[in-house]
Parts: C-alpha cells; sequence; structure tokens
C-alpha cells in the first residue's frame, strides 16, 4: 500500500497536477509569469545613436551648438556621439571622424562641414551603409551631392547672405564722406563664408560713399585674422571699416587695432560670441550676427531622429538670425 501511495505521488507531480513541495524546479505556472515578465523588455526598441560630427571646440560658437544638441539627446532619448576635428581647417581628421561613425554603425550623423565639397564621397558612404545624414550649419555642395548619388541632404541653417548683410548695412548706415572698407572671409571653400562674403559686399557696395578695397581670407581663425588684418592696414592703412566673418577674426583683428592705436575703425562680426559681446559693450565692436548655434545643434539631432523613425523631413530648416549691438544689448 505504501509503495502505491510512492507511485501515485511521482506521477501526478510528473503531469502537473499538483504542486509538489518538495521539488526543487520551478512549477509551470512560474515558468509562464518569468517569460510573461521578460517579453516586454525582450521587445523594447534600442536607444538610438547619432554622431554628431563639428569643426572644433576651440570656437565658442561649436560649444554652444553642442549644448543644444545635447537637450536634444535629452528630450528624445537617444545617444549622442560627439566628434570634433582639431582645427576647421582640420578637413582630413572630419572625414576620418564620419568613417569612424560608420565603423561603429551609428543610425545617424548629424554634420557641420569645414568644407562643402570634400566631406560629400564618406557622407555617401554613410547613406550606403543605412546610415542618415542630416546637414547643419555650413551647407554641402548640392553639385557634389549629384555626383556623388548622394541626392538631397536635409539642411539646418540660417541664411547666411542676410544675416551678413544686416551686420554690413549696419556698418554703412550713415556713412556719407568717401570711407575705405575690408571684409576678413571664413575658409573660401565654405558655403557659409561665401554666402557671408556676398551678404557684407553686397552692403557696403550699396552706399556710393564707401569704397571695398581689401577682402582676404583668415580661415576662421584668430591668429589668421590678426596677421592679414596687420598686412591689410600695412597696404591700405585709412580703412575705416571691416566686417569679419566670424567673431573669431573679428577678436584678432580688433587686437591688431587696439595694438596699433587705430581706435576709429567700425568693426563687425558673426556669430554673437560672449566675447563679442563684451567687446561690443566696450566699444571696440559696433555689431555681431546671432544665428543660434544651439537651436540648430537641437534641430539637427531632431530631424534625424524623425528620419530614424521613417518620417518626411523637410529639405531645408532656416534658423533666424538677428542683428546684436550696442543698443540692442540695453
Amino acid at each position: 500500500m505504501q509503495l502505491l501511495r510512492q507511485i501515485t505521488s511521482v506521477l501526478f507531480c510528473g503531469l502537473g497536477l499538483v504542486a509538489c513541495g518538495q521539488s526543487s524546479g520551478p512549477s509551470v505556472s512560474s515558468v509562464t509569469s518569468q517569460a510573461q515578465t521578460a517579453s516586454p523588455a525582450a521587445s523594447a526598441p534600442p536607444v538610438r545613436q547619432i554622431g554628431l560630427v563639428m569643426k572644433t571646440l576651440t570656437n565658442p560658437f561649436f560649444i554652444e551648438m553642442e549644448k543644444g544638441a545635447r537637450r536634444a539627446e535629452k528630450e528624445l532619448g537617444v545617444t549622442l556621439i560627439v566628434k570634433t576635428a582639431a582645427q576647421e581647417t582640420s578637413i582630413e581628421q572630419q572625414i576620418q571622424l564620419v568613417s569612424d561613425l560608420i565603423a561603429a554603425k551609428v543610425d545617424a550623423i548629424v554634420i557641420a562641414p569645414g568644407d562643402s565639397q570634400r566631406l560629400v564621397p564618406t557622407l555617401k558612404k554613410a547613406a550606403d551603409a543605412g546610415i542618415q545624414v542630416v546637414n547643419i550649419d555650413n551647407r554641402l555642395d548640392p553639385e557634389a551631392l549629384k555626383q556623388a548619388g548622394l541626392g538631397e541632404v536635409p539642411f539646418v541653417s540660417v541664411d547666411n547672405e542676410a544675416g551678413a548683410y544686416k551686420a554690413g548695412r549696419f556698418l554703412a548706415d550713415g556713412v556719407t564722406t568717401t570711407t575705405q572698407a575690408a571684409i576678413l572671409e571664413g575658409i573660401r571653400s565654405a558655403d557659409n563664408a561665401r554666402q557671408r562674403l556676398a551678404g557684407a559686399r553686397r552692403a557696403l557696395q550699396e552706399n556710393k560713399a564707401i569704397r571695398l578695397v581689401a577682402s582676404e581670407a583668415a580661415d576662421w581663425k584668430i591668429d589668421e585674422a590678426y596677421d592679414v588684418t596687420k598686412a591689410m592696414f600695412a597696404k591700405h592703412p585709412n580703412i575705416g571699416l571691416l566686417f569679419a566673418a566670424n567673431d573669431m577674426m573679428a577678436m584678432g583683428a580688433i587686437k591688431y587695432l587696439q595694438e596699433s592705436g587705430r581706435t576709429k575703425v567700425r568693426v563687425a562680426g558673426y556669430d554673437a560670441l560672449a566675447e563679442a559681446l563684451a567687446e561690443i559693450q566696450a566699444g571696440h565692436m559696433v555689431a555681431t550676427v546671432d544665428q543660434q548655434a544651439a537651436e540648430q545643434g537641437y534641430q539637427g539631432v531632431a530631424l534625424a531622429m524623425r528620419m530614424i523613425r521613417g518620417e518626411k523631413v523637410p529639405v531645408n530648416t532656416v534658423i533666424e538670425t538677428r542683428l546684436v549691438t550696442a543698443a540692442s544689448l540695453k
């Protein structure tokens, strides 16, 4: 009889018809519960990775751009991988940074290219690898994109020609006697540099009393701007108006002007860096242009995430520019 009870108990346990307290294995009900708990975690979407490639962090403009991108990272729940070159002229390094992000298999690349043509081939490789590409700050050359077979790349920036025109017009306003003017250009192969040059030149030449006597590239850099400004004034000592296509170059020019005692030259810049605002308040600059760097970074990452989700996005997103003067700072 005892043997019969043992056999019956074993059979019932094996069939799972009763809970056998002496068993060390999980019951059917507990296994089902674990599977149900694990299921949502297994189906959770992966955290998307977006690479942000900028020209440099030696320019405070790009520090602000990263702040905006970080805000988007936090709001959208993505992982942002920030890559920067050593200098704004370090184009080969930027190309390598894009290649590194391709190897890392990120979901999207948001790039502020240092050059409008040379970055296109490596960005085509990114697109071929299924990586979404968003262009911010400096526009990639449309013809180069077409030749590479990359098609339209969403672009986030400002109207650089219009922004520079505002600054140039402010310089030119009120000039009634013959006055010489000069322009410090950015990297000439960069679209934003060409657009700012065009806008400033248009504004200055609209005033018939102004004669543009010099326009030289200083590649966005303080030290180069110092040297170029010194050379300009050696050749044209009576320059009275100076437009710098970014505030970093304006800082270099102001350094030379202060050292040489040329305190009457009216200088305008572009970017609205904190240093430029301080120079405006000190009376060493008359204007700069705020192109909302943080907003460009934010919108670039936001567009990239929409593209990852398969949404249709605008080809062009234009951020407003604002002229900053001593009056507006008050």
